[in-house]
């Protein structure tokens, strides 16, 4: 059983989240009438839900999604597709849609996040990368605050930088997600070097953390998985790609063929799940900030350092917490786990994944495989051995596995 001191602690942090609580409440409300507003413009009806197989030629449904995740992103266009098999594919075919041999991709958040580094061809068999096929790469190292280097940035757009990548999300990194301030500080200072430099944002974890998304602010293209915010947490697969509608429609070609772009990509029976998914998703990322304000708040109290820190303002649905040792990682993700609805009786241990360069453990007890738009944890074996919440459906999920974990943890 949990200790009474620890129990204690929940319900305190409970009572003094309330005011952050009622904040984030009325940022749901604003994002959720952005989205409302979107399906009444573009009149979705339930004849927008039928599927469509094969070729997927005008699929009304598919179109229609398109024109409403474009208006809710503050974009000119978009593509929704269930073909993207990840976040990561979605930004491979914006990358390869844009890049050509001669190009510089400039990062300027630091590294980015483990599963693009093969993309970009910095580790493993380089098999058909940016770097392969004769795209440069280069990246900003941050201050040592952690922030952008925003002297070197001011300087830093070379002739042949054709694209800056812009990380929203902290990653597997103990540093500040960017706000949207800070994007669209970077792209006024990109644009001002050279105003043909596309702005590119991977905006995973980040979607309706605040009112607005990158493109309503500068950037060019962004993109994201269905499987976290956007998608409601009832999506069960997928990705999209946003932004100007000449670059969407380069990296459609990279998912699809060049000359089928947009047009092509059944959308099966998810129709309805891809618009219901986008009306809940303000709400569901309500909850998970919920979540991660008491697990900042609980476990600071009890001494571990956190990522944000309590009360700080959020940029994106990932908590860090540094645990200090392997055990205490996976003493805590075996907790989680424990309180999952889907497969509590299973123990995480650390095992290589796809696309990392560390072993992970991971708990995952979602409804769909992987959906870090639920709830979960995992982090890589390697120092510090920090633990990555994500998600939640709604906080008090995460209050009663957090009550779990803290316990495993000692």
């Amino acid at each position: 059983m949990p200790s009474i001191e620890k129990t204690e602690s929940l319900l305190e942090a409970g009572k003094a989240l309330l005011p952050v609580f009622a904040e984030i409440d009325a940022l749901v409300g604003q994002n959720l009438k952005r989205v409302l507003a979107a399906m009444s413009q573009h009149r979705v009806g339930v004849h927008h839900f039928a599927g469509n197989t094969g070729y997927g030629h005008d699929d009304l449904g598919r179109e229609t999604l398109d024109r409403v995740f474009a208006e809710v992103m503050g974009a000119d266009a978009a593509a929704v597709r269930v073909q993207f098999v990840s976040g990561t594919h979605a930004i491979a075919c914006a990358l390869f849609g844009t890049l050509r041999p001669g190009d510089e991709m400039l990062a300027v958040a630091g590294a980015p996040y483990d599963t693009l580094e093969e993309v970009i061809g910095l580790r493993g068999s380089n098999q058909g990368s940016l770097i392969e096929f004769g795209i440069e790469y280069r990246q900003l190292e941050l201050a040592t605050s952690g922030e952008i280097d925003w002297e070197a940035l001011a300087t830093a757009i070379r002739p042949n930088t054709r694209l800056v990548f812009i990380q929203r999300s902290c990653g597997y990194s103990w540093r500040p997600s960017l706000a949207i301030a800070d994007i669209e500080r970077i792209v006024h200072t990109v644009k001002k070097q050279n105003p043909d430099t596309i702005c590119f944002v991977d905006n995973c974890y980040g979607e309706f953390v605040e009112n607005q998304e990158p493109p309503a602010v500068g950037a060019d293209i962004i993109a994201g998985s269905l499987i976290k915010n956007p998608g409601g947490t009832i999506v069960d697969g997928g990705g999209y790609i946003a932004g100007k509608a000449d670059l969407v429609e380069a990296a459609a070609c990279r998912l699809t063929a060049p000359g089928i772009g947009r047009t092509g990509g059944a959308s099966f029976d998810r129709n309805r799940l891809l618009f219901q998914g986008l009306f809940l998703a303000p709400q569901m990322v309500g909850e998970a900030m919920k979540g991660n304000h008491l697990t900042a708040y609980v476990l600071d109290s009890l001494g571990y350092p956190v990522f944000p820190p309590p009360m700080a303002p959020r940029r994106d649905t990932i908590q860090a917490i540094k645990l200090g040792s392997p055990e205490k990682l996976i003493a805590f993700c075996r907790a989680i786990q424990k309180f999952s609805p889907v497969g509590s009786y299973l123990d995480p241990v650390p095992a290589p994944q796809p696309g990392y360069d560390s072993q992970l453990v991971m708990a995952g007890g979602t409804f769909i495989d992987g959906s870090t738009s639920e709830f979960s944890a995992d982090g890589p074996l390697r120092e510090p051995y920090i633990a990555f919440c994500q998600g939640g459906t709604h906080w008090t999920h995460v209050a009663i596995a957090l009550e779990a974990a803290i316990e495993a943890i000692g």
